[in-house]
């Protein structure tokens, strides 16, 4: 689908209960039109059984390599963690050797296998941390997503606000990684991506200009009571111009 949409996907779905209650909350009254789900987070059961009830909303899985236990164990799941045997962002910065690369594509494919046992049908993925936009990763990205036939995949960030541009340096490294996304292993992805309140903040001519959107949402978090107030705004009606949500699976 072309023109004039939005996807309004909140992430971290499972990593706590108060994060779960306000996600369902706000798909139940349309105000969100997709969700990711965080394999190894304590909430995760729940999320998955109340997510069978929403069959209008798209669910992805929400990679994670920096919070929480793996779900793999053994040698190559100890270079993922720290002394308390968790996942941190120290995995952000990591040397990637052949090794932990190799932990890091058998951790996704855990976190895959751990939600579609779940019984919950994979539309996209994104992650934690934006974890599958580090270049290193790109191959394991990849790989993932050929064992398990994903083709949707989250942007990395496009769509900025005046206020904080994007370096001119990074756009190019931007375009090239968005461009690699869709192009290796054919990938549908939006026109662009950012963060929910940046849309709706940015200038109308920018917003309009945007094509397919998606909206990045965080329900439940302590942090994001200003994002709350607008989700429950009529931001859509005053947007200027026609548009309408979707989920991803009218993504093509």
């Amino acid at each position: 689908m072309n023109g004039h949409a939005v996807i309004v996907n909140a992430d971290d779905l499972g990593i706590s209960d108060a994060v779960n209650e306000a996600t369902f909350d706000l798909i139940a009254r349309g105000r969100i039109s997709s969700a990711t789900i965080m394999a190894n987070g304590p909430s995760v059961h729940d999320a998955a059984k109340l997510a069978r009830h929403f069959s209008g909303c798209s669910f992805g899985v929400h990679l994670n390599l920096t919070q929480f236990e793996p779900l793999t164990g053994g040698v190559l799941a100890r270079l993922l963690v720290d002394e308390g045997g968790r996942m941190s962002r120290a995995n952000e910065r990591a040397s990637p050797s052949r090794q932990r690369l190799r932990a890091a594509y058998e951790e996704f494919c855990a976190q895959l296998e751990r939600v579609a046992a779940l019984g919950i049908e994979v539309t996209h993925v994104d992650s934690h941390n934006h974890v599958h936009t580090i270049p290193a990763l790109f191959p394991v990205l990849k790989e993932v997503q050929r064992r398990y036939g994903i083709r949707r995949v989250r942007l990395t960030k496009n769509m900025y606000g005046s206020d904080r541009p994007c370096p001119p340096t990074l756009i190019w490294k931007k375009r090239a990684y968005n461009w690699a996304l869709r192009s290796i292993y054919r990938t549908r992805t939006t026109d662009a991506f950012t963060e929910f309140l940046t849309y709706v903040n940015a200038a109308p001519v920018t917003r309009s200009s945007a094509g397919l959107v998606e909206l990045m949402v965080h329900p439940g978090a302590s942090s994001a009571g200003e994002e709350a107030a607008a989700l429950e705004s009529d931001w859509i009606a005053r947007s200027g111009f026609p548009l309408q949500m979707i989920p991803y699976t009218r993504l093509s």
